[in-house]
């Protein structure tokens, strides 16, 4: 299938959860224009680099426009709702000022759930992790959550660099991405005591 792209460093969308986004450039004004006159669709995909035609990431998602603000200087406010994930086959040779794809469809698994000691220990890292950084959790909402928002939310909003996130992207499911979540959260709530960085130690 064929796909306009909205290669952003650091900015995940996943299946079923939303994002929203502040369109500016001319040129994604443009591909927002173009998604409301068609299917109302935009993919999401990390560049590999943080610099202009940066080779891209080889896993997606696609997002459906499903709120829209056109402002007055022509920008937009928008949320996109994800549909599925996507993997990149090839980038297209196009005219249009924003990039477009080819790219296959990525089905997941229906109804993915975690065992309860999965569960209780991503909770628990979860707990670790937050108070480690200073952050201020409603625990009762997390513990009403299914195990795929759970694990999807957080892997989208966590504050992990490009390569972290992409990794739990291409997770193939959600006990996979559980177990690498942990992981990273062990490992970027390591900090040196002295300048507060992330450490291996």
């Amino acid at each position: 299938m064929r796909l306009s792209i909205f290669p952003l460093t650091g900015a995940l969308l996943f299946p079923g959860l939303q994002l929203p986004l502040h369109i500016f450039e001319p040129r994604y004004r443009a591909m927002v224009t173009d998604a409301l006159a068609r299917d109302r669709r935009i993919a999401m995909i990390q560049p590999q680099r943080p610099e202009e035609g940066a080779p891209l990431f080889t896993v997606g998602c696609i997002g459906k426009i499903a709120d829209v603000e056109a402002l007055d200087d022509g920008c937009f406010n928008l949320v996109l709702e994800g549909e599925s994930r996507f993997r990149l086959l090839r980038e297209l040779d196009v005219i249009t000022p924003f990039r477009q794809i080819e790219a296959e469809v990525l089905a997941d698994p229906p109804h993915q759930t975690l065992s309860p000691v999965e569960r209780a220990g991503f909770e628990r890292e979860a707990r670790r992790f937050a108070e480690a950084q200073g952050y201020r959790v409603d625990w009762d909402a997390v513990t009403s959550l299914d195990d795929t928002s759970l694990i999807d939310g957080v892997s989208q909003i966590a504050p992990f660099d490009a390569a972290a996130k992409q990794a739990l992207l291409e997770a193939p499911d959600i006990a996979a991405r559980c177990e690498l979540l942990v992981q990273l959260m062990q490992f970027f709530g390591r900090r040196d005591s002295d300048e507060g960085r992330v450490t291996l130690q």
